[in-house]
């Protein structure tokens, strides 16, 4: 048994057709019907049941198929690795983000590097948010990061990945849930629950901001590790939040009502950075990986 005769039996076991699967393999049926029977005489076992009118797997079969479809993307990932080496597509690229509308950013590049470039790691860092992102990446200790920020870095080449609005996240029976936008004056006397205070992270330092300009410090009466937890707190009636809408979309939304916030219309960015002039190849393969895993979106004509 080897890699031909199980491209082969696969072939057969999807289309349930020795025509349809020969077309397939771009062979003549009769090679393809013998393949079937010396892979079956290897085993010992019958494969298929065949009659004049229909093909259909034997319990032999039928166990068969899973491993065979493991070895043969074993076999793809192999030569793809190889490959990969020979252009100098390996290495290691270690990447820093934070917050639930980064995870998905985050899986998304993954699974692109993963298929494309399976001779590069991608070490990542989850928790790193924006100034300890941006100073990492300036340093030399991440390769990839992705920030939110206000003025732009020296040193520093990125690009946008995500076009963001900020919103008041309230359980769905809290008097403002009917509302079509809010303002921070309104929101003055409520309890709010929020993130820790990390060093640079910008949502709740922008709340921190608004709700300082709206002419009152915030009350915040239960801090949540994350925004997962933060969601849920608020479904239970314990507060309101501030968020981002994008942040909001990629977590469980039962009991729950976004808003969105008047002080927060102008539109804000994600950005995926690295350092200006990096020459580290595997880099360069993951930067032309996120260009097709994560394109830019459509931007105002004041984005910067």
């Amino acid at each position: 048994m080897d890699l031909h005769h199980l491209q082969a039996f696969l072939a057969v076991a999807e289309e349930l057709h020795f025509g349809r699967a020969a077309d397939r393999l771009h062979i003549a049926q009769p090679p393809l019907s013998r393949t079937i029977k010396q892979l079956e005489r290897d085993l010992g076992a019958q494969l298929f049941d065949r009659t004049t009118r229909s093909v259909r797997l034997t319990s032999a079969g039928e166990a068969l198929v899973e491993p065979a479809r493991q070895i043969v993307d074993g076999f793809r990932v192999a030569r793809r690795a190889v490959q990969s080496a020979g252009r100098g597509k390996t290495g290691r690229v270690r990447m820093g983000f934070a917050g639930p509308s980064s995870y998905l950013l985050v899986g998304q590049l993954g699974r692109s590097v993963r298929e494309k470039h399976p001779g590069i790691e991608l070490s990542l860092r989850s928790r790193t948010f924006n100034d300890a992102a941006l100073r990492a990446v300036m340093d030399g200790d991440l390769d990839l990061a992705i920030v939110r920020w206000t003025v732009e870095p020296p040193g520093i080449d990125h690009r946008i990945l995500t076009v963001e609005h900020h919103v008041i996240v309230v359980p769905a029976e809290h008097p403002l849930a009917g509302r079509e936008r809010v303002s921070m004056a309104d929101l003055r006397y409520e309890p709010f629950v929020m993130l820790p205070a990390d060093p640079g992270s910008s949502v709740r330092d922008g709340f921190i901001r608004k709700a300082h300009a709206a002419g009152y410090a915030p009350n915040i009466v239960q801090t949540a590790p994350d925004s997962w937890t933060a969601m849920a707190l608020v479904a239970a009636g314990v507060g309101i939040t501030f968020s981002i809408d994008v942040a909001v979309n990629n977590v469980v939304q039962e009991g729950i009502r976004a808003i969105p916030l008047e002080e927060g219309m102008a539109a804000t960015y994600s950005r995926l950075i690295w350092r200006h002039g990096d020459t580290n190849p595997a880099l360069k393969a993951v930067l032309e990986a996120s260009e097709e895993a994560l394109p830019t979106p459509s931007l105002p004509p004041n984005a910067t």
